[in-house]
């Protein structure tokens, strides 16, 4: 059974536009690229789809570097006499061949007609190292895990979704949500487990899925290595990097003897997979945000899901009823920076959080989200009465009197003062609710 995701509509207005350009899906293995072009192509009179990881297909696109040519040979080969009507070429693992990624530039050109999609799930060791790059020839879309709302979907909960989509979210659909949040936290995102899941229920029968994910990315290593150092750093980062509780150092990371050059290069082969996001603080206070570089990052795992079953903290949703008691509040960050990432699919978004470290005070907000020309500090906690140091000292500094706070609770919005004495708005959403947050920053704003 295929299941429906937001990227569909995304992909049904690209194909509707006349001055379309190609289009490059990126995102890591298993998230489901494939298939969605695939979906798209039953909309198509025509619709063709070529694997560059087959030589005879490789081939094609090694000797024939002009379209026209190209397609000649393509028709030739597929037995296509004469293509009438709308016609979708979908060019998949495209990084087998630059001379593929070149062609993209003179589809553009000379070719308008034809819809082209590519992808790869390892597109973007490529896409730096390719001579004659079609920049300004090609647009770009991210795929990620599914978010919540594509889990709801999923899982035949469409009045849940309903509601979830319903601004502000009624208060009788509060704790339905709320449990199903608590589900989509245990199993994640990622389609293969999700698709299993919504047809028997069945957590235990995920375990297997989980592995053969789990393991896949680990035996990829051997692509993003050229030696046999570099993998054996390789497998010791993958492999610990869940265990990250907080900010990473390079050296010695995972407890090893390898050095920070080492590692560095390590973690940025796997960002290029996509598996793994480094999410670096900024000391900004206002729009445009800056990354920090010199200070220490935290690290990002593709899917919450991989994560937990990594971690073997599976069981422990079992036996509570606040996200945030899980390995320390780490499970639901790590949860809600994923699904505010997955809110951009027409941009590679960074997240950021924010920091203050001088010799009198330290200070960290869990995330920063602009919006508006301004910059809005949200705070993930256990309940009302948690601690809100850090995003005082945000609100304090800022010229703005705004701030969001994630938790079990109920949607609310409240005044408050900083000890400092500075009046601010807090609004209060639900963990559920980061994939509106744009909608409720909106609300946010307007209030007076």
């Amino acid at each position: 059974m295929i299941y429906y995701r937001k990227a569909l509509k995304d992909l049904e207005e690209w194909a509707k536009k006349l001055r379309r350009k190609p289009l490059i899906i990126r995102g890591a293995r298993q998230v489901g690229k494939s298939t969605l072009v695939r979906m798209l192509g039953e909309n198509f009179d025509h619709f063709l789809e070529l694997n560059v990881e087959k030589p005879e297909i490789k081939i094609l696109f090694d000797q024939y570097t002009d379209v026209t040519t190209f397609l000649q040979a393509l028709y030739l080969k597929y037995n296509i006499n004469e293509v009438k009507g709308n016609f979708l070429l979908f060019i998949d693992e495209i990084q087998e061949a630059p001379s593929a990624i070149r062609l993209l530039r003179y589809f553009y050109e000379e070719a308008p007609e034809i819809h082209v999609i590519a992808a790869g799930s390892l597109l973007d060791f490529s896409l730096g190292e390719v001579k004659s790059f079609p920049v300004g020839r090609v647009s770009y879309y991210y795929l990620y895990p599914l978010n919540f709302e594509e889990f709801l979907t999923w899982t035949n909960n469409d009045s849940a979704l309903s509601a979830l989509q319903q601004i502000p979210v009624p208060v009788y659909a509060h704790t339905i949500l709320l449990n199903l949040f608590h589900q989509y936290a245990m199993i994640g995102g990622m389609p293969e487990v999700v698709a299993l899941f919504a047809q028997n229920q069945n957590i235990v029968r995920l375990n297997t899925t989980y592995e053969e994910l789990w393991q896949a990315y680990l035996d990829d290593v051997e692509k993003y290595s050229n030696n046999s150092k570099q993998r054996q750093i390789l497998r010791h980062v993958i492999r610990t990097a869940p265990l990250a509780q907080d900010r990473i150092k390079f050296a010695n990371f995972g407890q090893s003897n390898y050095r920070s050059r080492d590692v560095g290069q390590a973690l940025r082969s796997l960002e290029l997979a996509r598996i793994i996001q480094l999410i670096y603080p900024t000391t900004q206070l206002k729009p445009p945000i800056i990354s920090d570089l010199k200070k220490r990052p935290r690290l990002q795992m593709l899917d919450t899901g991989l994560l937990n079953y990594s971690l073997n903290v599976q069981h422990e949703f079992l036996a509570i009823d606040d996200l945030h008691q899980i390995y320390k509040g780490r499970i639901i960050q790590h949860l809600l920076t994923q699904e505010l990432i997955a809110t951009y699919s027409k941009q590679n978004y960074i997240p950021h959080f924010w920091v203050r470290e001088d010799a009198n005070a330290n200070a960290e907000v869990d995330l920063v989200y602009e919006y508006r020309g301004r910059l809005l500090p949200i705070e993930i906690k256990a309940g009302p009465q948690g601690r809100l140091r850090s995003l005082h000292q945000f609100v304090e500094r800022s010229d703005q009197p705004y701030a969001i706070r994630f938790l079990r609770n109920e949607y609310t919005v409240e005044k408050h003062m900083t000890p400092g004495g500075t009046p601010y708005t807090l609004m209060n959403l639900p963990y559920y609710l980061m994939t509106q947050i744009e909608s409720y920053a909106a609300i946010l704003l307007d209030i007076s």
